[in-house]
């Protein structure tokens, strides 16, 4: 496990599984939100975005999570050996993510975008964790389905699969 994409809907845990997997591993962990995005929530030009994955996924050891253009999620998985579908209920993405709005009210948010504050966007998170759910997701299990066989994928889909892996990965497996 050297190259290892992590994604799924937004709360679910992505970014604290990614922390887990590369300081057990010591591979660096590259968040896709820090990519796209610049102070205020100013969307980084997708040309640069795909450039910087790119030159990302050229390198011997990576996480990657998170989305992103899409034509960046095909290049990741085809370069990775792991895929890892983190897709808990929708309604584990709509708690998980409401208390991580809450939170980020009194602390911040640590791994998010800098200059981009969480609670502003709250109402288009909840709409993109929904279109994600009902849109994206069926072609993302499709994609996913493509490499059965060919390379690991870990389809996490309770929050108990998710502690049980981040476990497993802290303690050597």
């Amino acid at each position: 496990m050297t190259r290892v994409v992590i994604i799924g809907n937004a709360g679910g845990g992505k970014s604290t599984l990614c922390r887990a997997i590369a300081q057990a591993k010591g591979i660096q962990h590259f968040a896709v939100d820090l990519i796209q995005w610049q102070p205020n929530w100013v969307p980084t030009p997708e040309v640069e975005v795909i450039r910087t994955i790119d030159t990302i996924i050229n390198q011997e050891k990576w996480i990657i999570d998170g989305f992103g253009p899409s034509v960046s999620i095909q290049k990741r998985m085809d370069a990775c050996d792991t895929i890892v579908f983190v897709d808990l209920p929708i309604w584990v993405h709509f708690w998980w993510a409401t208390k991580r709005q809450i939170r980020s009210v009194f602390k911040g948010r640590e791994d998010g975008p800098e200059g981009c504050p969480m609670l502003p966007v709250t109402i288009k998170l909840y709409k993109m964790i929904w279109e994600i759910h009902k849109r994206i997701r069926p072609t993302l299990l499709q994609q996913i389905t493509k490499y059965d066989g060919l390379k690991r994928v870990v389809h996490i889909k309770t929050p108990q699969q998710l502690r049980h892996f981040a476990a497993s990965m802290q303690n050597g497996a």
